[in-house]
């Protein structure tokens, strides 16, 4: 269902607003440089600092401009139960959307029977297949993988695909021995998504791939491969903006390489997301020389 590489996409800023001109051309490029999917309003894309009416605008913008070259999977996640299932009735009611990125709710700290309720809840009022996204760093919240498991079982149709940012590699083994290989296990941490192809992953929600996409590409086609000698030349030379693009908050790093690298998008983020600092422009600097991107 999903597989590759799959950038978290920036939403670009001009003078305090969404800069639509620049979105649609970065739809484009990525697009047009082998990303196989494409992601507006997660975390990279600044998603908990966009009104609902920007949040809707940028998915619609997505779909739009993709216009059914790779699959959009929006952001439509939420702490609030309630606005995660507006956000994925939009996207139902819009049309173009593949699934909706569901977060575990940030903020409100839901045990893990109240993480059953709430995906449940969304997956029983939606149509629209739910790919969860477990990033306990952000959230708090981690999604178990008992939970996880229950989930598919109790809504094998509508709870389709995995995000795990948990950094336990282990997981990957835990899903795909309890729910198969169709249950589509993707990673969401750029370095280790090497790791996660032998284990069993098939693909990355990536922040990297905002930047490099056809590197990321790539890579995961000669990881998706099994050429693993290949993929692990290419993932030496992207793990230092690996790293680099959170020598900062994020997405700071990743706007400041963006911008760099065009001169149409700028390195705007929100508040409270501050300006890239000064060591973290030096980390990117180095990093875009050493993939080759400058």
């Amino acid at each position: 269902m999903f597989s590759g590489s799959i950038p978290a996409l920036v939403t670009p800023f001009r003078d305090g607003a969404l800069d639509e001109a620049a979105f649609r051309r970065f739809v484009d490029w990525q697009i047009e440089q082998g990303s196989s999917a494409l992601v507006p309003c997660g975390t990279t894309g600044e998603s908990a600092t966009l009104d609902r009416t920007e949040h809707r605008r940028v998915i619609e913008l997505c779909v739009e401009q993709a216009a059914g070259r790779v699959p959009v999977i929006a952001g439509c996640g939420s702490n609030d139960t309630a606005v995660a299932l507006d956000h994925l009735r939009f996207c139902e009611a819009l049309g173009g959307v593949a699934a909706g990125l569901c977060v575990a709710p940030y903020y409100n700290r839901p045990s893990q029977a109240g993480l059953i309720a709430h995906f449940s809840h969304l997956a029983e009022n939606s149509s629209l297949p739910i790919v969860l996204y477990n990033v306990p760093g952000r959230t708090v919240t981690d999604i178990e993988p008992e939970t996880v498991i229950a989930l598919v079982q109790r809504h094998p149709e509508r709870i389709v695909s995995i995000k795990d940012a948990s950094g336990k590699l282990e997981r990957v083994v835990q899903h795909r021995t309890a729910l198969g290989p169709g249950f589509v296990q993707l990673s969401g941490d750029d370095p280790l998504a090497l790791a996660g192809y032998v284990l069993g992953q098939t693909g990355c929600i990536s922040v990297t791939a905002n930047v490099a996409p056809r590197l990321c590409a790539e890579f995961h086609a000669a990881a998706a491969a099994g050429n693993y000698a290949a993929a692990r030349t290419l993932n030496e030379k992207l793990f230092p903006l690996h790293k680099a693009l959170f020598a900062d908050a994020s997405p700071s790093p990743t706007k400041y390489a963006l911008a760099k690298l065009h001169d149409w998008l700028t390195a705007e983020t929100r508040l409270p997301i501050a300006p890239c600092s000064e060591d973290g422009r030096k980390a990117v600097d180095a990093a875009l020389v050493e993939a080759g991107l400058v």
